[in-house]
């Protein structure tokens, strides 16, 4: 589940939003490793012969050369006659016509012999003598050798694309994860990142390297409860929830409760109330414990202190304590509709970030048959399709919202941004207008709304009306000056539109001073860090991120941005290379 002043954004194809990349780089921003590698995955299909660039033939003709034909059809006097380096290019020209031919080791004792021929001073030639045997070794899957002939050639040509990538894909089969990422980071980088093999193997090595590390991490991690911006926010996304409703007249604290008569009763139920208390104090560190006094004792509020329990055991990103609690209440057939309601959307979310979208929609689709007019459930459901995708179930999800709510703005804005996405992803500028002109409508007839001035401001920075989308970050930070998250992406915005870097870091500064926990900010910060080559700063900004990651699949994406971003720092140091920056 996202807070309401974070946009839903689509997953497919990427652990990083497409639009929130969108937004992160502009034209004028020259991409650095992380995010590049995600951002060039474009789905080019492949041409016949040629499979997007993947290097599988040795280097030199595969035909003897004139007066190369090799050692074995020439006389000794001959032999003698040639110099050392041109027997090793003829016994190389060899090898290349027998790994043509598919006769991998007689192309090894070919290359072997090349290799022992060339004087140790040719070491281009030498490099490709060593090269070409790895590729044989390749072919017969051993790579350990490979991955030893490789850095032969690499030592002698420190800018070998060809061997790097290829001990880099050996380094994969042998499970040395960390290694492969330098080596094919070095490889985008001197092939300035167009080649959509190494692209493709850079971003699969990441996300294996984020998920492994991620896995373990979120285990063991403390729990840490989000700032109170993101609980409001998280909160003001729902309007059907009690839970989350003030305390009513008769709900009292226990020293306001006097009458004898009351005392059992107070007794039982205080864990709940108290927690309730709570939060309306903003005091949400003894919000879980409360409502575990509650739970314990079988107060007559058991099934709202489940639900509270479990919301704020989401909050802090505790999803294995949440569930049995969102179980029991939604299995309590005696319990209040909305509550069970409430618990099927929070465990449908749940499940939508453990990437189990076919157990999600179940469970959006089972709240929608139980409580058909809960305006929560198709609003949420709504975000649930746009992540799937499913852009018109969601606007039909947003009309069944409004239908029950004409006053939920947030709907009606949201609404207005899958129509956009639809129209934008679909290349038709008159829906595109329309979808605008929505969002001219919605601001109107909502003009305390913050999230639909910030829904509009991404709209209008894709159509690269930046003034128009500045004004709209503008309206938000008026009406919500202590929201992080929009300071973000007006200090994005100013490099886009400007390319003013101290201008962008100030703002996104700024967004860190109000919430030192907004992990968005330091995420972006360090993306920036990479493009300014500034790789050190870059790597403690996503440790602050990964710290503050709200589910194991965010913190595995943040991780990915870190390794990225180290490797660099080992491929510079080594090879000194590094990609352009700002």
């Amino acid at each position: 589940m996202m807070a309401a002043s974070k946009p839903v954004e689509p997953q497919s194809g990427s652990s990083l939003p497409r639009w929130q990349l969108a937004l992160l780089i502009g034209t004028p921003i020259v991409l650095g490793v992380g995010a590049v590698y995600l951002w060039n995955r474009s789905k080019t299909k492949d041409s016949p012969g040629k499979r997007n660039g993947e290097r599988t033939t040795p280097e030199g003709s595969a035909s003897p050369v004139q007066g190369q034909d090799g050692a074995a059809n020439r006389t000794s006097r001959e032999l003698e006659d040639m110099s050392p380096l041109d027997r090793a290019q003829g016994a190389k020209n060899k090898g290349n016509k027998y790994f043509k031919a598919g006769k991998y080791e007689q192309a090894i004792q070919c290359y072997t012999e090349a290799i022992g021929l060339c004087p140790r001073d040719n070491q281009t030639d030498l490099s490709t003598f060593y090269q070409n045997r790895a590729a044989a070794y390749e072919q017969q899957m051993m790579w350990t050798e490979v991955v030893q002939d490789c850095t032969q050639a690499v030592e002698m040509n420190p800018r070998y694309i060809k061997a790097l990538f290829r001990r880099a894909k050996a380094l994969e089969r042998l499970d040395n994860k960390k290694e492969c990422l330098e080596d094919v980071t070095a490889v985008c980088i001197l092939e300035a990142f167009q080649n959509q093999q190494s692209m493709l193997l850079a971003d699969k090595v990441l996300k294996l390297l984020g998920k492994e590390k991620a896995k373990d991490k979120y285990k063991n991690r403390d729990p840490l409860m989000p700032s109170p911006q993101f609980i409001k926010s998280y909160f003001s996304s729902f309007t059907d929830d009690i839970i989350s409703q003030p305390l009513q007249k008769g709900e009292k604290k226990d020293e306001d409760k006097d009458n004898e008569g009351e005392v059992a009763e107070v007794t039982e139920s205080s864990g709940y109330l108290k927690a309730k208390q709570y939060m309306e104090e903003e005091n949400y560190d003894k919000i879980i414990s409360e409502c575990t006094k509650e739970v314990e004792s079988g107060g007559r509020y058991t099934a709202e202190a489940l639900l509270l329990r479990a919301t704020f055991y989401l909050l802090i990103g505790n999803a294995t304590g949440a569930q049995p609690d969102l179980d029991r209440v939604i299995n309590m057939e005696d319990a209040n509709i909305k509550l069970r309601a409430n618990a099927l959307i929070k465990r449908g979310s749940m499940y939508m970030q453990q990437q189990q979208p076919m157990m999600s929609t179940q469970d959006f689709n089972m709240a929608a048959e139980i409580d058909t007019r809960n305006a929560d459930v198709y609003h949420h459901r709504g975000q649930l399709k746009i992540l799937l995708d499913q852009v018109e179930e969601a606007v039909g999800d947003f009309d069944e919202c409004i239908l029950l709510r004409p006053d939920s703005a947030l709907a009606q804005a949201q609404k207005c941004f899958a129509l956009y996405r639809q129209a934008y992803t679909g290349n038709s500028q008159s829906q595109v207008q329309t979808a605008m002109d929505g969002f001219e409508d919605v601001i109107r007839r909502f003009p305390k709304c913050a999230e639909g001035y910030a829904l509009y401001a991404q709209a209008l920075t894709d159509q690269q009306q930046f003034g128009k989308a500045d004004q709209m970050y503008n309206k938000c930070i008026d009406l919500e000056p202590d929201n992080a998250t929009t300071y973000v992406h007006k200090g994005l915005l100013q490099l886009q539109w400007k390319q003013d870097l101290d201008l962008g870091l100030d703002l996104i500064s700024k967004a860190i001073e109000i919430d030192n926990k907004c992990d968005f900010a330091y995420e972006t910060m360090g993306t920036i860090e990479v493009q300014r080559g500034n790789l050190d700063k870059a790597i403690d900004m996503f440790n602050k991120a990964i710290n503050l990651a709200k589910s194991e699949m965010e913190m595995a994406h943040l991780y990915s941005l870190c390794d990225a971003a180290y490797a660099q720092t080992e491929v510079a140091r080594k090879y000194g290379l590094k990609p352009p920056t700002l």
